[in-house]
């Protein structure tokens, strides 16, 4: 059985990263999930941490068709 995971979550470029997790922590703290950073993701719930990175996209998405315009 191949592996399904192969190429998720990976950062193209890795110059990156500590943008995508400042970006991540503004779009929690939003949410008024306060110290993202320092919870333990286990505790929340599937549809919190979803949200996050749901969130995110969308906000990234938008931000592309803005640049589009």
């Amino acid at each position: 059985m191949a592996n399904r995971n192969t190429g998720r979550n990976r950062i193209l470029v890795p110059e990156a990263r500590q943008g995508l997790n400042q970006f991540k922590m503004e779009v929690a703290n939003e949410l008024g999930l306060t110290n993202y950073d320092q919870i333990d993701k286990g505790n929340l719930t599937s549809r919190e941490n979803g949200y996050v990175g749901g969130t995110m996209v969308k906000k990234m998405v938008e931000s592309y068709q803005n640049g589009l315009k």
